[in-house]
């Protein structure tokens, strides 16, 4: 199930509306001055509806959801090198063809005639952020599907699969058309409500905060908050689930108790300095 490269390069463009305007040079009223200028529709059209989000004024849709942020770790150091204009497209177009490629190989579970069956679903939101995307999924209980933690968690396995795909298996690929590129996808997940913008084109609520705080935290690859996740209902002979400790940290602009999970193993690598942010919960 692959992404065309052209496929993407429309969904992106969708995502971040493009402010387009056709300027003409004018000679101002003052001897030796030149302006930009544009024509009065242009310049009224300057308005709300740039942003891409509809009709703002619309009441907005109350949505629970499981938030991921995927991060590219180092690529803004990366989009910093010599002729990156060469270099940072092609990165895009590949790492993102791959990221859905393999989002979508990860929740096929078979096919039955014509129809492909999917662990739990995909996300029903995507959004390009310049350094990684932010994924949405809706899991509200659904009485034909029965969403329920264990389908849940089986989200947060196949994201954790997926980052943990990139240094495996993207990464050795990539190196081989592009210098320097980042070194790992960090990956922060966290459940909630959301409420939609304007004609549901954007999202905003908590969860989306901190899954994204919790993917810049500290040298970390993975972090999940512990709200709506109980891992004791949750099979733990799986070795992933027997991977992680529950730890109280700070999230800036969130609490300064916030329980999450993280990996044991990514945790005895960080520094004295950098363990001594986490506390017991």
């Amino acid at each position: 199930m692959s992404v065309r490269p052209q496929f993407i390069m429309k969904w992106m463009e969708n995502l971040m509306p493009k402010i387009d305007f056709k300027y003409k040079i004018v000679e101002g009223s003052e001897k030796g001055f030149v302006y930009y200028s544009l024509s009065k529709k242009q310049f009224e059209s300057f308005n709300a509806s740039k942003l891409g989000l509809g009709d703002i004024s619309q009441q907005g849709k109350y949505v629970q959801a499981l938030a991921a942020f995927y991060d590219l770790e180092g690529f803004t150091s990366f989009s910093n090198q010599v002729d990156s204009y060469l270099v940072v497209p092609e990165f895009l177009q590949r790492f993102i063809d791959w990221l859905f490629r393999s989002l979508a190989e990860e929740f096929k579970q078979g096919e039955v005639n014509s129809n492909i069956t999917i662990w739990g679903s995909l996300p029903f939101y995507a959004k390009f952020l310049g350094d990684g995307l932010l994924f949405l999924w809706d899991t509200a209980f659904n009485e034909e599907v029965g969403w329920d933690l264990i389908s849940i968690s089986n989200i947060v396995l196949n994201l954790n699969i997926i980052s943990e795909r990139y240094r495996t298996e993207f990464l050795p690929e990539i190196q081989r058309h592009v210098s320097k590129p980042p070194n790992n996808l960090r990956c922060g997940i966290a459940r909630g409500q959301i409420i939609s913008i304007g004609e549901g084109n954007d999202y905003v609520g908590s969860c989306i905060n901190i899954a994204s705080r919790l993917q810049k935290l500290s040298q970390l690859t993975f972090a999940l908050s512990r709200r709506g996740f109980d891992l004791s209902q949750l099979d733990k002979r799986h070795k992933f689930w027997n991977g992680l400790i529950l730890k109280k940290v700070e999230l800036r602009g969130v609490g300064d108790e916030e329980l999450v999970y993280i990996k044991k193993k990514e945790f005895r690598r960080l520094p004295r300095s950098e363990r001594q942010l986490f506390k017991r919960p």
